[in-house]
């Protein structure tokens, strides 16, 4: 069993050797290529914690469930256009507390995580941070990001823009150089960074202000080795 482990090491390390005695014999030109986009947020998402501590689980289920009935409702009351409402993460646990050197079991704790998304602006933005501020005692996160939709065509168009970038550095260096042809050997990419902005708003602030986002700007690098 040993041999064979070793064999196979062996057998590894030459592949890999000879790898890089094969690439460091290839002319390679190498060039990194470039795109960026400025893109506005799509989308907007009130993430809402909700958590009911009660003796039994019955109780705490129930006043749990009356919270998201409530905020249901005072979002349909508001007449929002667009929007929607998803419930998920709902658990209930034993609530434990200290005492002294010693942790005993008092009653339940039930959780529930409630998101509000919408591609609404800010007139409507409001309208649900009142609905959500009219259903009861609930804090938020208001996070402004980008579309699955949108970064799926926007990453399409990044990594075409860096791969023309690339092409034209390295038929450029090719030209200057006087060389004949060259072909693509390897491609590589660095992912895109999608930035979010966050606002952390209390329920119980009222007029506390709603603010849009400026357009962030997007970067896409592909580093592309060619053969000459």
């Amino acid at each position: 069993m040993k041999n064979s482990i070793l064999t196979l090491f062996l057998v590894f390390a030459i592949s890999a050797l000879a790898l890089g005695q094969e690439n460091s014999a290839i002319p390679l030109i190498e060039v990194q290529g470039n795109a960026s986009r400025k893109i506005a947020p799509d989308q907007a998402s009130f993430n809402i914690y909700l958590q009911e501590k009660a003796m039994n689980v019955a109780t705490a289920t129930s006043v749990l469930n009356t919270k998201t009935e409530n905020l249901a409702a005072a979002l349909k009351k508001a007449k929002i256009k667009d929007y929607k409402l998803i419930a998920d993460n709902f658990s209930v646990n034993i609530n434990r507390i200290q005492r002294g050197n010693t942790w005993i079991d008092s009653g339940y704790v039930a959780r529930q995580n409630l998101q509000i998304v919408t591609t609404s602006q800010t007139e409507e933005l409001q309208k649900i941070v009142e609905a959500i501020q009219a259903a009861g005692d609930m804090s938020f996160n208001l996070q402004f990001d980008v579309s699955k939709e949108q970064q799926k065509a926007l990453e399409r168009t990044l990594i075409t823009e860096a791969l023309l970038d690339a092409q034209n550095q390295a038929q450029l260096i090719a030209e200057t150089l006087g060389l004949r042809s060259i072909q693509v050997h390897h491609v590589s990419f660095e992912g895109a960074y999608m930035p979010v902005a966050k606002f952390r708003v209390n329920a119980e602030s009222a007029d506390a202000p709603l603010i849009a986002p400026d357009g962030q700007e997007i970067n896409k690098r592909v580093f592309v080795k060619y053969t000459y």
